[in-house]
């Protein structure tokens, strides 16, 4: 089921998206061609940081098909995916998506543009949006496959955007969109809670201190879950103050020794990986339809390794043999989840966060030019949140909101 999953997301469909009515928003018809240029953060080869290159002559992204948004970047949020996309992980699969010819061709994806959080502006729509207008603050994660966020415009389809919490700066939003589309692909998708049946279920969240962490941690408390958490005391606060019912540290001792003395847990969702499945499985209680959910999957590092289809039967395989070999003996599920953008899912997230019951978690904020910076603090890991980075000042954002109609008229006369 999982890689099934992973296939409708690579053909561009969630799980659990729902069309959502929106009225008075107008049509704005686009040209495809562009001959203005934006700055942006690129990397021409995969390595470490020091591949990053900022450039202000990489062109604008056009609006070539009808259902497409202009995005003005106002702020955008770093996450280990990025990292690991820089070092060229998951490569194989993403140039698929990007042209599914590539494996024939020289195809190269570089200037290749990261970031997958934003928050700004919308500027121009396709002929066929219904959704938005510019001048709509929004906020979106943008699928792996696309140019990132880290430019200061962004081309994605009206089903991948969101309107921003209105309670919310670009700062704050922009930290939200990625761990939210992935916590609820992993806990809804993979491990099957919903608002309508977490009550009193008890969920362990390994990792909890990052990104994905605090976002799961409160969505499941509003939820009315009993969750368990394990961090380093020094995050100890931190997620107490989301929520979190019991704290297990893990720089005191054996992690599972502590764990295994508690009452056994309904769903597991695991931000770590390593060894972690080898002692957690046997916290989930037997033969009750209970799930262990990873993040971390072998699936891209396979197809990195031993190309397309022999890391894809490889993955299917190890997926295969461990979820079998867990329902037989313990009746309890084994699950992969995949990080997956959806515009309807974030305006769901969006009403939690106007009713405060989500809060957004920023560690560190970088200025535009400091992107290599941002990335290493993200490379430091003991991640407390979110490492945001301010593209666009307010007043650009505002100027960008006010100037639809000049951005427009310059279109059309390219």
């Amino acid at each position: 089921m999982a890689l099934i999953r992973l296939l409708c997301l690579f053909n561009g469909k969630t799980v659990w998206s729902k069309t959502l009515a929106r009225t008075g928003c107008r049509n704005v018809c686009s040209s495809p061609s562009r001959l203005q240029s934006m700055s942006a953060w690129v990397i021409d080869q995969y390595g470490s940081s020091g591949v990053l290159r900022h450039t202000e002559e990489i062109a604008i992204p056009s609006i070539n098909f009808a259902n497409e948004v202009l995005i003005k970047v106002s702020a955008a949020s770093l996450n280990p995916l990025d990292v690991n996309m820089r070092g060229g992980y998951g490569a194989t699969l993403l140039n698929l998506r990007r042209d599914p010819l590539s494996v024939m061709s020289s195809f190269s994806e570089f200037p290749l543009i990261l970031g997958r959080d934003l928050s700004g502006v919308v500027v121009d729509c396709g002929s066929e949006v219904t959704h938005f207008a510019p001048g709509d603050e929004v906020w979106a994660a943008v699928p792996p496959w696309k140019q990132g966020s880290l430019a200061e415009y962004v081309t994605l389809t009206e089903y991948e955007v969101s309107y921003k919490p209105k309670s919310l700066s670009h700062i704050e939003a922009a930290s939200i969109p990625y761990v939210a589309n992935t916590a609820l692909s992993a806990l809804v998708n993979a491990g099957g809670l919903c608002r309508e049946n977490s009550l009193n279920k008890r969920v362990l969240i390994t990792g909890a201190s990052g990104g994905v962490g605090t976002f799961s941690i409160q969505l499941l408390k509003t939820w009315g879950a009993h969750v368990t958490v394990t961090c380093s005391q020094n995050a100890e606060g931190l997620v107490r103050g989301l929520g979190a019912d019991e704290v297990v540290d893990y720089t005191a001792g054996d992690v599972a020794e502590q764990l295994e003395i508690m009452e056994k847990f309904d769903v597991i969702l695991d931000n770590v990986g390593g060894d972690t499945e080898e002692w957690a499985m046997g916290l989930l209680k037997p033969w009750s339809g209970a799930k262990y959910v990873t993040l971390v999957s072998p699936l891209l590092l396979n197809t990195d390794s031993m190309g397309l289809l022999d890391g894809t039967l490889r993955a299917g395989l190890t997926l295969h043999n461990k979820a079998f070999q867990n329902i037989t003996s313990a009746g309890v599920f084994y699950r992969w989840a995949f990080y997956a953008p959806d515009g309807p899912t974030l305006d769901e997230v969006s009403q939690l966060v106007d009713a405060g019951k989500i809060l957004p978690v920023v560690e560190a904020q970088f200025p535009f030019t400091q992107v290599p910076q941002a990335f290493q603090k993200l490379e430091q890991g003991h991640a407390r949140g979110k490492t945001v980075v301010k593209v666009a000042e307010d007043d650009e954002v505002i100027n960008a909101a006010e100037s639809e109609q000049d951005v427009h008229e310059t279109l059309q006369q390219h």
